[in-house]
């Protein structure tokens, strides 16, 4: 026990210094983490805890998705659900489906696992793209696109995963057309319906209290609750926690006095949750890191983690331009530096981590798995996080400009 809080203490402080140091060379704050995080790895001076499935989807993974979901305004949303929900439904499918096709067909990897890696590696990851967006002070209608689509295609994702784990799992058996679509049914509308339940609960629960303590307790209670009790029941916890996030951070009635939470409540509410985000990617990112360069990739030929990176650069391309031009002529449309930072911007972090360490050693190519997903991580977060910057920069998504022209639309 006194070990483990040496090690989350040691965590935090070097945490706390990377911040402090990321700032004054205006370095984004989670890259830093990264690189930090590698450089201890190989070192060998400090040792972290390991990165675990459970660590990852059961601890780090529900107050991120919570608070990003608070964080998103309904009225932002609902301007865009159209683009939105295309992409995250829609685009998540073709990039799984882009992605299975060219490992299976190009690489020679067998179906089951094909699906699963194209599942787990399709969506773009909430929490890198939060803490990237959050790290360069971007807002406005692309930071809504970006991270409403981030969030709801990491449900998609999961929920896909699960579908093609069955179906690794089922063997020679296989799973008929039926037993699949129950499968997707009850994954999503359990997940759904679990977090609806907790996010109304909490808001009727804390009509009862002017507690802020207490408010903040059952919003806890909801983040995790959810998403623990609908993993139980084998639905989408991720799709649960951000169901129970998205209700709680938009019940606002007209009057204050009819809002469930007391004005201290909010506050400290919003202030708490933003700094469980603020713990969550300091430790996430800091093992990711370790784990990176902890790895060994000697196993597979360079030529294998370079087809693959191409396939799942390509594959994000096909989620977004194709379906970003069915709105050109409508009022949500995208503009093209709008689709570049989807696309390019479309980090991998904590998500496909959780879910490819939690793959059973019966899948096909399970170690295969693991380190590509673990290369095109690193990869994601760190060249394609460190361009971002001046690639908002040169389009123009940094410094207000942009914001202000969708204001006047």
């Amino acid at each position: 026990m006194s070990e483990t809080l040496q090690q989350v203490m040691g965590m935090l402080a070097i945490a706390m210094m990377v911040a402090m140091l990321a700032r004054r060379l205006r370095l984004p704050y989670t890259i830093g983490l990264v690189l930090v995080g590698g450089l201890l790895a190989w070192s060998g001076t400090r040792r972290l805890p390991p990165l675990t499935s459970e660590l990852l989807y059961y601890l780090i993974l529900p107050p991120l998705l919570f608070e990003a979901a608070l964080a998103l305004r309904w009225r932002d949303l609902r301007r865009d659900l159209a683009p939105i929900l295309s992409l995250a439904v829609f685009g998540t499918v073709a990039a799984m489906a882009v992605v299975a096709a060219a490992v299976h067909y190009l690489m020679g990897w067998p179906l089951a696992a094909a699906l699963v890696f194209g599942a787990l590696i399709s969506a773009t990851d909430p929490v890198a793209i939060i803490a990237m967006f959050k790290d360069n002070g971007v807002h406005g209608r692309l930071r809504v696109l970006v991270e409403a689509e981030s969030l709801l295609n990491d449900a998609a994702a999961a929920v896909l995963f699960a579908l093609a784990l069955a179906f690794a799992l089922a063997g020679a058996d296989g799973l008929t057309g039926a037993q699949m679509s129950w499968e997707l049914f009850r994954i999503v509308g359990g997940g759904a319906l679990i977090g609806a339940g907790f996010g109304v609960a909490v808001i009727f629960a804390a009509r009862g209290t002017s507690e802020h303590l207490v408010e903040l307790t059952l919003t806890m209670l909801a983040a995790y609750g959810s998403f623990l009790l609908a993993e139980h029941f084998h639905d989408s916890g991720v799709l649960a926690a951000v169901t129970a996030g998205l209700i709680i951070g938009n019940f606002r009635p007209a009057s204050e006095k009819g809002d469930f939470l007391t004005e201290k409540g909010r506050e400290f509410m919003t202030d708490f949750w933003d700094f469980a985000a603020f713990l969550a990617n300091s430790m996430v990112f800091l093992l990711i890191g370790a784990r990176v360069a902890g790895s060994s990739y000697a196993h597979y030929p360079w030529t294998e983690y370079a087809g693959v990176l191409a396939i799942t650069l390509f594959a994000r391309a096909v989620a977004v331009y194709p379906l970003s031009a069915l709105f050109s002529r409508s009022r949500w449309r995208i503009s093209q530096g709008e689709q570049f930072v989807l696309w390019w911007g479309g980090l991998r972090g904590a998500l496909a981590l959780a879910l490819v360490l939690s793959l059973p050693s019966r899948v096909p190519l399970r170690d295969e798995i693991v380190l590509v997903t673990f290369f095109v991580v690193a990869f994601s977060i760190v060249v394609q996080g460190l361009t971002m910057p001046p690639v908002l920069r040169k389009l123009g998504f940094l410094g207000g400009k942009h914001d202000e022209d969708h204001a006047h639309q």
